[in-house]
């Protein structure tokens, strides 16, 4: 039975009402477009949140480092020496001799590092001893800026007069304290800050005010790579590496300019991250006057300013 034929008219309506199915060339390239500012759009809000969480992790280890200190101070009625060195045979003080160990090795205890303390940090014995060979290589994350560059736990330092000549290997830390406004070399047992060689601070000695002190501050590895462990008899610049002083502003063209390592830095934006001798942290701007920050960096200057 012959079917019958369907109408012209019908026949062109079906055929234009039939969904066609893909993209053509254009649309496609018009739906990669729209994904590609969306990502533009939606990729530096992404790394800003996750930078505004290592700042504040970082802001958070410094608050740790900030209640040890108190907790030492409460415990010694003291803060914790800049670094302790003396001359074996003689016993006399002597800012390059042994033992080594920095301030941030006397607070351990009060950061719950207390097994770090008891299995591999022999303080009896100088830094450099092969058996503390196991805690100079140890990175604390406490002492991690989160932001920081540095692709490694540890770094090599070298002699200061043999360029090449690696003495031991150190973990790397991002906060130092703070000497001062001069530079440590000139005066290691003098500094006008918080810390420096076999230093004894008592908080009644800040008359500046603990809240308009700096005890502690970052310092990035751009900069100079820093470590928690103490000061390596002949290291290169070794007293710079757990203490820094406040000559010129933080991440200031003039720290690379000068060559120096021993001022502070971070790679947040536009600023670093200071503990005070409070316990309060706070975010110093790379603007800031040169004279407050600098009157932060001492303890008893006489001159008092706000941050």
């Amino acid at each position: 039975m012959q079917r019958p034929s369907q109408h012209p008219l019908i026949s062109t309506r079906l055929r234009l009402s039939r969904p066609h199915l893909g993209f053509n060339l254009v649309e496609l390239l018009v739906v990669i477009a729209i994904i590609g500012v969306l990502v533009a759009l939606l990729l530096p809000a992404v790394q800003a949140a996750r930078e505004a969480a290592r700042r504040m992790q970082c802001a958070n280890n410094l608050k740790q480092v900030g209640l040890a200190l108190q907790m030492h101070h409460d415990s010694r009625r003291a803060l914790p020496p800049g670094w302790i060195a003396y001359d074996l045979p003689t016993g006399e003080l002597d800012p390059e001799g042994e033992l080594g160990w920095g301030w941030a090795t006397q607070i351990l205890p009060q950061l719950e590092q207390g097994n770090l303390l008891a299995g591999r940090v022999h303080r009896d014995l100088p830094i450099g001893d092969p058996a503390n060979e196991a805690a100079r290589l140890t990175m604390l994350p406490v002492y991690r800026c989160p932001t920081d560059s540095a692709d490694s736990e540890t770094w090599e330092i070298e002699a200061e007069d043999s360029p090449g000549n690696v003495l031991m290997k150190l973990a790397l830390s991002n906060y130092v304290g703070v000497f001062g406004r001069q530079d440590i070399e000139d005066a290691p047992n003098d500094g006008d800050g918080p810390f420096f060689h076999n230093s004894r601070i008592e908080f009644r000695r800040v008359t500046d005010g603990l809240s308009k002190t700096f005890l502690v501050g970052e310092r990035s590895s751009t900069l100079g790579y820093s470590t928690w462990v103490g000061v390596v008899p002949e290291g290169e610049e070794a007293m710079d590496r757990i203490l820094g002083v406040c000559n010129v502003l933080p991440n200031s063209r003039e720290q690379d300019e000068l060559g120096e390592i021993d001022g502070f830095s971070s790679l947040h934006a536009t600023g670093t991250i200071f503990l005070l001798a409070d316990g309060s942290v706070h975010w110093v701007s790379e603007d800031i006057d040169l004279t407050v920050y600098q009157a932060l960096a001492t303890i008893a200057g006489e001159e008092t300013f706000d941050l």
